[in-house]
């Protein structure tokens, strides 16, 4: 198949998991995916946590010394099978309806990408799914068991669930992307000095796509402000959406199926 069939095939793909997330949000017409701002979600709740977090909700690398996952070393394993599984654990702290949630948004990844979220038994390694001090991830595969925190009381959304679990699979933010200046501008005098680290370019792996402003991975237009004024302009277009709260674009879902070589 030529590269250009490959790539219409997962866009064919993507398209098909969007309508999927679609509906999982419309099923739940009482759950406030309309109304709830994941940026600010994750932000307000964070605030709280005695971890350390970079840009956010990203946990300071522990085996790395620098915020980067392009490695196999820090992917998760694939199998002779072609896929990719992610033993998880989900903590008894969570009701029942809650750990739905969660485990919804992990089937979210299964129809279109070669990922596969599976009960850990006795992996080594594993995410394990915890109500911690806000909503926050590891950068990748850690080894052993990494928690992923999805706070109780903010962060049991869909979208919020599935931008963190993009960033146990190796997805940075995408307005920390290395060419993210022809697209947005950082509007550094809305941002307190010592929260500017938060808005430093990364040394990133884009796997050749383009800038993607309805990512679930690009937060919001008043990220980290001081005075409610915009942190992130879209250019040329300063009226584009950014910060969208249903769930994985086509390009999220193309990128892991690219960044895993999904067959």
């Amino acid at each position: 198949m030529s590269p250009f069939a490959s790539l219409l095939m997962l866009l064919l793909l993507g398209l098909s998991q969007a309508q999927q997330d679609k509906e999982i949000v419309e099923e739940s017409p009482g759950e406030d995916q309309d109304t709830v701002d994941i940026t600010t979600a994750i932000l307000t709740t964070n605030r709280g946590t005695n971890e350390i977090l970079l840009e956010g909700d990203m946990l300071v690398p522990k085996t790395r010394n620098a915020l980067k996952c392009w490695s196999q070393s820090c992917l998760w394993k694939k199998a002779s099978n072609g896929l990719v599984k992610v033993p998880y654990a989900i903590s008894s702290q969570f009701s029942s309806s809650e750990r739905q949630k969660i485990e919804k948004a992990m089937r979210s990844f299964h129809g279109s990408t070669c990922i596969r979220f599976v009960p850990r038994r006795n992996e080594y390694d594993y995410i394990s799914f915890e109500s911690r001090g806000g909503c926050f991830s590891d950068l990748g595969r850690q080894g052993g068991g990494q928690v992923l925190s999805i706070n109780r009381q903010g962060c049991v959304y869909h979208g919020i669930i599935q931008h963190e679990i993009n960033h146990a699979l190796g997805f940075q933010h995408e307005q920390t992307r290395s060419d993210r200046d022809s697209y947005v501008r950082i509007n550094w005098e809305n941002i307190d000095p010592q929260m500017a680290f938060n808005f430093y370019k990364q040394d990133t792996n884009n796997l050749n796509t383009p800038y993607d402003y309805s990512s679930v991975m690009h937060y919001g237009k008043t990220a980290f402000s001081t005075n409610g004024k915009d942190t992130i302009t879209p250019i040329p277009n300063p009226g584009i959406n950014i910060g969208q709260r249903r769930g994985m674009s086509n390009w999220d879902i193309m990128r892991i199926n690219l960044l895993y070589s999904c067959p």
